[in-house]
């Protein structure tokens, strides 16, 4: 863990974009075996949005980072770099990041991917931040975008019914007064653990083949219990000692922002730490579990609806395919 040194560091602006397509749990028992209900009482999930005609994980990304850079005060010639938190691009190469940059008309960036799971956005952040405080970059735009629905297996209801896609987005530059400052973040991972969520065939360890394809193995695939264990396990006692080291108790914090895996896990990490639902900030029951961009996604609401407010502790954490998780702490 480590606190943010060297120039100050700030949120100036955040953004968001949901697919126009709503599906709800009542279109899921139209595809798959499943019902409302089971799924509500699994993952507390109503409905998702999934992208449809033109809308890709590019243009998801480039309209949430134009909101953000407005939201900002800015304009697209005054970023340095757009990083990419994806675990679905629309194709590995060109990356989604060097696409927005070009879609939004930021001429003078670089633009980049970051491939780390559910947390791929928050470790933008970090990458970002510490940026900014270097003295590398001065404005960064940072994206948690997934087309995640192109990468599920709709025969199989114990990953499909819970993704949905979107993005989110931030703007992270110098601090000013207004902003949300990062004051400290830390980035973690298991990697013995990193076969809990996979996506097995399709690049150079198992290119595609026929029998790749007829096998079904180029969709997600995800043991939901040992997940459910693992996070319940790991995530507690990582964010109580986060805490510690901040120099703070969980208790004041005002704002938790959790990656949106499904509200069994969430409920769970609450009741180990003992605290209160009503501080969490929720949109999985609307979004389902949006991967990267959840985040992202309930920073910008929480932010937007004027849930978030002057003098309040945000903390963000999330934790995902690798075993890959992380924390950081703002203040407003």
């Amino acid at each position: 863990m480590a606190a943010i040194e060297g120039r100050p560091v700030g949120i100036l602006g955040t953004g968001s974009y949901l697919p126009k397509k709503i599906l709800s749990n009542f279109d899921m028992e139209k595809i798959v075996d499943t019902s409302d209900e089971w799924i509500v009482e699994r993952s507390g999930i109503h409905e998702r949005r999934v992208i449809s005609g033109d809308e890709s994980n590019a243009s998801m990304s480039a309209a949430a980072s134009l909101e953000a850079i407005e939201d900002a005060g800015l304009a697209p010639c005054d970023i340095d770099m757009v990083i990419v938190g994806t675990n679905s691009p629309d194709r590995l190469l060109p990356g989604v990041g060097p696409t927005v940059q070009a879609m939004i008309g930021a001429s003078r960036c670089g633009g980049m991917d970051l491939q780390a799971g559910c947390p791929g956005a928050l470790y933008g952040m970090v990458a970002a931040a510490g940026g900014v405080a270097s003295g590398i970059w001065k404005n960064v735009v940072v994206v948690g975008s997934e087309a995640i629905s192109r990468l599920v297996d709709w025969k199989h209801r114990g990953t499909c019914v819970l993704f949905g896609d979107g993005a989110g987005a931030c703007v992270v530059g110098e601090y000013r007064e207004g902003a949300l400052k990062i004051t400290h973040a830390d980035l973690a991972a298991d990697g013995e653990q990193r076969e809990l969520i996979t996506l097995p065939a399709g690049l150079a360890a198992e290119p595609a083949t026929e029998e790749t394809v007829r096998d079904r193995r180029h969709f997600i695939r995800m043991n939901g219990t040992e997940v459910f264990k693992f996070v319940n396990r790991k995530i507690p006692g990582y964010l109580e000692n986060f805490c510690a080291n901040c120099g703070i108790k969980t208790s004041e914090i005002d704002w938790w922002i959790f990656h949106q895996a499904n509200i069994r896990i969430l409920d769970g990490i609450a009741r180990r730490m003992e605290i209160p639902m009503e501080k969490f900030v929720i949109n999985v029951d609307k979004y389902g579990n949006t991967s990267a961009a959840s985040v992202m996604i309930g920073l910008h609401e929480a932010g937007a609806d004027g849930r978030i407010k002057p003098g309040q502790r945000v903390l963000m954490c999330s934790f995902g395919a690798g075993m890959t998780y992380g924390a950081m702490l703002m203040e407003s």
